[in-house]
């Protein structure tokens, strides 16, 4: 077996990935990127709005507007700590990027463009904060190209379409790397490492409409969970307003902000019943609740009555050409019509991972010892969607999640600069830990083997099963079910089949491992939610419909071996004042 010796490994190479890739290098440190796909194919290509920063060139601005409004987005659950620091760092991110290369949409005097977003502050003269940069509706897209680009600059060492199987660890439970596997010939490589970054994305492909892509499936997280580090807060995940009807596809919260509005079947504004204030830029959960509403009382569009409706031809042709082009192209492309003439179909659809592998502001890893809530796991970092730091809490502000992978992105890697110059000798390998994930992988050479069930039929009953019992309104009884489901469905897996048992190109084992994450998700997801009785940000229980500050002031964390723990959410951030809870209206 091949083995690869680096400074860092980081496993995924999205922007948190890129960003701490970018650092590490030009700090004249060894670093290797294993992604399953590549470089510019990770999902952050999809992200459009934009990216919060107070910078005012637009409105009266500035950083502690923008961590009020992302403590009151998260619904109190927030670590207001990490929310000020990231809002802190937010200016010089998005400056760092612009001498990157990115192409920021331009103000007439050469600003950066800002537009307005959901949950911002409208307490700039009564307007509504403008703090979302963005690149047109191609925002991640250029962001994901131009660190990309910086890296190869860097010398950064791609692994492109390698698939990492599991944490590798010595004797003490210090991370030491990872198994991989090269997608194109089977080959399996052993890489150790002084520190590994985990950057894996989200697992939107848990439900069956979703904005993510085939290749968001947890792959972190599950990783995290089968080296014994439990996920925290899965039970909120976001459900993003405006999918395309019944297709999924992201329509961007950036169509509202540009003046784009949302209609029911009797031709109402219907969010001047649920935000009379932020009407459409309420923040994200809050919206969502509201068209699922307004479609389950009837109010809703179509011969089924089963969506709402987008406005954006009141902003006319040359407005949408220029701040939404590609929202345009994807409507004619895919449902045929013109926003520019014609309203879009829309209804929420599973978006973001609001939970994941717990750290804390450095990006290091973080599990409960004994008595102390947070004690960092040595050499393991996490970032970007797949970690929980935790500046989303119990719902993401739009323009949230771009800031977000590139800030502790950034700052994961600073603090691994420190930790190799304390740490300059790689540890010695647990070989167990090798044998272990080696059974995970060799266990779907199935040679011979032609009972048990498919992996993709698998797949879509889990899809099934958590769109049904964990979507944007829950009760007891619906999630109960759903827990017996995914467990009878996790111990189903241990009995599945592959058919393609070849070396070269074999996706369907790819597919295999990814369902093996997605479970291990799926499970922390429902259990957590069922778990929680009371209605927080993305977490609504019909059953419990007020918030509960007096026993839900708390993250949860799922973990394989001990099920469901709990640990407090830090309430003081570093400099200012805490902004304590109350209610939350827009």
């Amino acid at each position: 077996m091949k083995r690869r010796q680096f400074d860092t490994l980081i496993i995924g190479a999205g922007g948190g990935g890129l960003r701490a890739a970018l650092q590490l290098s030009n700090a004249d440190t060894s670093v290797a990127v294993v992604s399953k796909v590549f470089p510019t194919r990770s999902h952050t290509v999809a992200a459009q709005g934009g990216m919060n920063a107070a910078l005012s060139n637009v409105t009266q601005d500035n950083w502690h507007w923008h961590m009020f409004d992302t403590v009151k987005g998260s619904d109190y659950l927030g670590d207001q700590d990490a929310i000020e620091y990231m809002c802190r760092a937010a200016p010089k991110a998005v400056y760092e990027l612009e001498h990157f290369g990115v192409p920021f949409s331009r103000l007439d005097n050469g600003s950066i463009y800002q537009r307005p977003f959901g949950g911002q502050s409208q307490n700039f003269g009564g307007d509504q904060a403008a703090r979302t940069c963005a690149a047109a509706d191609r925002t991640g897209h250029a962001i994901l190209h131009s660190l990309y680009q910086q890296n190869i600059h860097a010398k950064t060492h791609f692994f492109d379409e390698y698939f990492a199987v599991d944490l590798l660890k010595d004797e003490e439970g210090h991370v030491l790397g990872a198994l991989v596997f090269n997608i194109h010939d089977g080959e399996i490589i052993v890489i150790e490492a002084k520190t590994t970054l985990l950057a894996t994305g989200g697992a939107g492909q848990l439900f069956r409409t979703t904005t993510n892509a085939l290749i968001n499936t947890g792959d972190g997280l599950g990783m995290a969970l089968r080296a014994g580090i439990p996920l925290q807060d899965m039970e909120f995940f976001q459900f993003h307003p405006t999918g395309i009807a019944g297709r999924g596809m992201l329509i961007t919260e950036g169509a509202r902000g540009e003046g784009g509005y949302l209609v029911n079947g009797d031709g109402e504004r219907l969010m001047e019943r649920y935000a009379p204030k932020a009407k459409d830029l309420a923040s994200r959960d809050v919206v969502s609740r509201a068209i699922a509403t307004e479609v389950r009382d009837g109010r809703g569009c179509g011969p089924n009555k089963d969506h709402v409706m987008l406005k954006l031809d009141h902003l006319g042709e040359a407005v949408i050409q220029k701040r939404l082009p590609g929202i345009r192209q994807t409507c004619i492309t895919f449902l045929g019509i013109d926003p520019a003439e014609t309203p879009i179909p829309v209804f929420p659809t599973a978006h973001y991972t609001m939970g994941g592998i717990p750290t804390n502001r450095y990006g290091q890893v973080v599990v409960p010892v004994k008595d102390t809530p947070e004690e960092p796991v040595f050499g393991l970092y996490a970032a970007g969607e797949c970690a929980c730091v935790s500046v989303h809490g119990a719902n993401r502000l739009g323009g949230n999640s771009l800031l977000d992978i590139l800030v502790f992105g950034r700052a994961a890697a600073n603090h691994i600069i420190e930790h190799l110059a304390e740490n300059r000798y790689h540890l010695t390998m647990d070989e167990n830990s090798i044998d272990k994930a080696m059974e995970n992988l060799q266990r779907w050479d199935q040679k011979g083997k032609t009972d048990g069930e498919s992996v993709s039929q698998l797949r879509d009953e889990l899809k099934a099963v958590m769109e049904e019992h964990c979507s944007v309104f829950r009760n007891e009884d619906v999630l109960k079910q759903g827990v017996e489901k995914v467990e009878q469905l996790a111990r189903r897996l241990k009995d599945a089949r592959i058919d393609d048992q070849s070396s070269v190109f074999n996706t369907a084992k790819v597919e295999a491992l990814e369902l093996d994450n997605l479970m291990c998700c799926a499970l922390a997801t429902i259990h957590s939610a069922y778990a929680r009785t009371e209605s927080r940000g993305a977490h609504s229980r019909m059953d419990y419909t007020e918030r509960d500050d007096k026993h839900w002031m708390r993250h949860s964390l799922y973990s394989l071996e001990s099920g469901l723990d709990y640990k407090p959410v830090r309430t003081k951030p570093m400099s200012v004042d805490s902004f304590p809870p109350k209610p939350r209206v827009y």
